[in-house]
């Protein structure tokens, strides 16, 4: 049997871009990723951080309509974490 208070968490990947939208609503946190994309290559992977619980539902939409990868998303202590690699 496995001890779960022993088990490490997931490394998160690597990333080459940060955004932090922590304080903003809908539709800022989207629009602030749409311009951060535009300075990065695909395949590179940008770290967002959030507040706003619309993001759960935002985020994913930006990364299926753009055909990005959202290969992380988590909620932290009140914050929102996705980890999108870019197509």
């Amino acid at each position: 049997m496995v001890d779960s208070r022993n088990v490490l968490p997931e490394a998160a990947p690597d990333f080459q871009a940060e955004l932090d939208t922590t304080g903003l609503y809908c539709p800022e946190p989207i629009m602030l990723m749409h311009s951060k994309v535009r300075d990065m290559r695909p395949g590179e992977v940008l770290k967002v951080i959030a507040s706003d619980p619309a993001t759960t539902r935002d985020v994913p939409k930006f990364c299926q309509f753009l055909g990005h990868e959202l290969i992380r998303q988590e909620e932290v202590e009140g914050h929102y974490l996705y980890m999108i690699r870019l197509g």
